[in-house]
């Protein structure tokens, strides 16, 4: 197994964010994590990196305990995120951005061929390598985001919320680069609002509602659930 997430609990104050969930994601695999705003979706993402503090459980990563692993351990490890909102660093340009993501390595020729990996995925960094990050479209934020997170060389690669803000075109086109990072190698824990394109290439799905999960199973049982669809699929 390549992650174990068990009974994670994280509290901000008096709210209970996440209630003891448990978890698994198999290498290989494309996992969803489909809820509502405010389910606890990005929580269990910054938990899972600890960049917030947890109130309970264990999280193991390759039979390690990275629970309460430094994030920048973590991320030597092979679990790396893309974040929501993008995060990338807006006065640097997209080379700058790109070397970001390396600064936990060590091996120069995996860098530059990790580099040429990233602009096969996304050509246009290629041509804006230069330009200042702030100053890119939604879109091409995104794939910094993701290329930039592909620079660590991940293991496993949290996806927060990718499509968010993009055209229906570009949408499609950063899904089916997520399919294409997952053959190449990296097992991928997808957070994503668009249920029904989260669902269309994961394997397996779980549905959080406020902090718990209460739905599992594969993602094409999930898609023709009635539950599912009327909550999650407009059905």
């Amino acid at each position: 197994m390549l992650l174990q997430v068990k009974d994670l609990s994280v509290s901000y104050g008096a709210i209970h964010a996440l209630r003891g969930i448990a978890f698994e994601v198999e290498k290989g695999e494309i996992i969803s994590l489909i809820g509502s705003n405010g389910a606890g979706k990005t929580t269990t993402m910054h938990a899972l990196s600890n960049i917030i503090k947890k109130a309970g459980g264990q999280v193991v990563f390759e039979d390690i305990d990275i629970t309460n692993m430094p994030p920048e351990k973590i991320v030597q490890h092979g679990l790396v995120q893309a974040p929501e909102g993008r995060r990338i660093f807006a006065n640097l340009s997209v080379r700058e951005n790109l070397d970001m993501g390396a600064f936990t390595r060590h091996d120069k020729a995996g860098i530059i061929k990790d580099m040429e990996r990233v602009f096969a995925l996304f050509p246009r960094l290629k041509e804006r390598l230069k330009q200042i990050a702030g100053t890119l479209s939604g879109g091409e934020q995104q794939m910094l985001a993701m290329g930039r997170a592909l620079m660590a060389n991940p293991k496993l690669l949290l996806l927060d919320e990718p499509s968010m803000g993009l055209s229906p075109i570009l949408v499609d086109e950063i899904f089916s680069v997520i399919q294409e990072i997952n053959a190449a190698g990296s097992t991928i824990l997808l957070v994503e609002q668009n249920a029904f394109k989260a669902l269309g290439i994961a394997n397996r799905a779980y549905v959080l509602e406020t902090g718990e999960i209460v739905k599992t199973g594969a993602a094409s049982e999930l898609m023709r659930d009635p539950a599912v669809q009327a909550a999650y699929l407009g059905g």
